[in-house]
């Protein structure tokens, strides 16, 4: 029971890989907010920079059509030629501002989160197109949420934009009578202050917005301490086989070291702690460690050592100093030549005269 509890209450953070996966399949803190204040500020920042050029373009080819109505041909391929050439116009006219409206709903979109390239959000599912589940969603906290902050948003929006035309509202009257001329300037700047009145309010919006969604995604990706063990025993390992693993690996070692102590010169004990086991033949520029242990590894190269009549020479110092400095397959450090020498050359001696006593 207590193990069913801990499964369904995800109170730890997400983990690295837990947040890698989420970006992986696409889920990823996303505020439609701060994609539609991109928008509305580069459609502002459009209508303050290119309205005055696009609308002298647009002017130019309406007043060359209307001047010259009476001498364009409408016969044959004629039509579909001029529709060609007011079309090639007209996008000449509009091409950069739509791409800088372009660019600002993709920087909306990138400045929240890096371009993911996912395609489970498409892959058929039935929940998508379950009658139930659809009514769920329909209902759900996060839709209900979604129509409050929509409702508040229009009313915020509507309430400012009234506050600053109302004073606009006697210019506004005089619109029907005035020269189209002089209405295209009123309008652009009516409309400038307009947008970027929204401009200033959807900024706001879009922070809290953003802070919101930031939110609700990290809680979505919470985990429980389940979910964490398990993680961690796909990616660190089972602690169980990780054990065996080192096991294994501490019987093959002890192995590979008794098996190495029968080319020793000589074997240094402390004595019953600690054994380090040396090989020195002429020629060699120093000793080197074939074989070291502690303890119980130490008493099996002691034995073994005696079973190839290998001297043993008890030097508690030097056997410590060189089981802390010294690995397996390596020289002595230059430190203890002086007394690795004195140890060597007394079996050396010790061997003369077992030779001379046997012959």
């Amino acid at each position: 029971m207590a193990d069913d509890a801990d499964t369904g209450d995800k109170t730890e953070d997400p983990t690295g890989r837990k947040l890698d996966d989420a970006r992986k399949r696409g889920d990823v803190v996303k505020s439609q907010e701060v994609s539609t204040w991109f928008v509305l500020a580069g459609a502002t920042l459009v209508l303050m920079t290119f309205s005055g050029g696009v609308s002298a373009t647009l002017t130019a080819t309406m007043r060359g059509l209307i001047a010259n109505s009476y001498d364009i041909r409408m016969d044959g391929p004629a039509l579909p030629l001029l529709f060609q050439r007011i079309s090639l116009e007209l996008l000449a006219a509009i091409s950069i501002p739509i791409f800088l409206l372009l660019l600002a709903a993709i920087g909306g979109n990138v400045i929240q989160h890096r371009l993911v390239w996912s395609y489970e959000s498409l892959t058929p599912k039935f929940s998508k197109i379950s009658p139930l589940a659809g009514l769920k969603r329909l209902f759900s906290m996060q839709s209900l949420a979604n129509f409050a902050k929509g409702l508040v948003k229009l009313l915020v929006v509507g309430a400012v934009l009234i506050v600053l035309m109302w004073p606009e509202r006697l210019r506004m009257e005089e619109l029907a009578r005035s020269d189209l001329i002089a209405l295209l300037p009123l309008v652009q700047a009516l409309a400038v202050k307009q947008m970027g009145a929204a401009v200033a309010i959807m900024a706001i919006v879009g922070a809290a917005d953003y802070l919101f969604q930031y939110r609700q995604w990290w809680e979505r990706q919470k985990m429980s301490l389940s979910e964490v063990k398990d993680e961690f025993k796909n990616t660190e390992g089972n602690p169980a086989v990780k054990g065996k693993l080192k096991q294994v690996r501490h019987i093959r070692m002890r192995r590979r070291i008794i098996a190495a102590v029968p080319k020793a010169s000589v074997v240094i004990t402390n004595p019953t702690h600690f054994a380090v086991a040396l090989q020195y033949e002429r020629g060699m520029e120093a000793p080197i460690c074939v074989a070291k242990g502690v303890d119980a590894l130490a008493l099996k190269i002691r034995e073994v050592a005696g079973e190839h009549s290998i001297p043993i020479v008890e030097n508690p110092p030097l056997a410590r100093a060189l089981h802390a400095t010294v690995e397996i397959d390596e020289a002595i450090p230059q430190e203890h030549y002086k007394a690795v020498a004195e140890v060597i050359g007394y079996v050396m001696k010790l061997r003369r005269s077992v030779q001379r006593a046997a012959h």
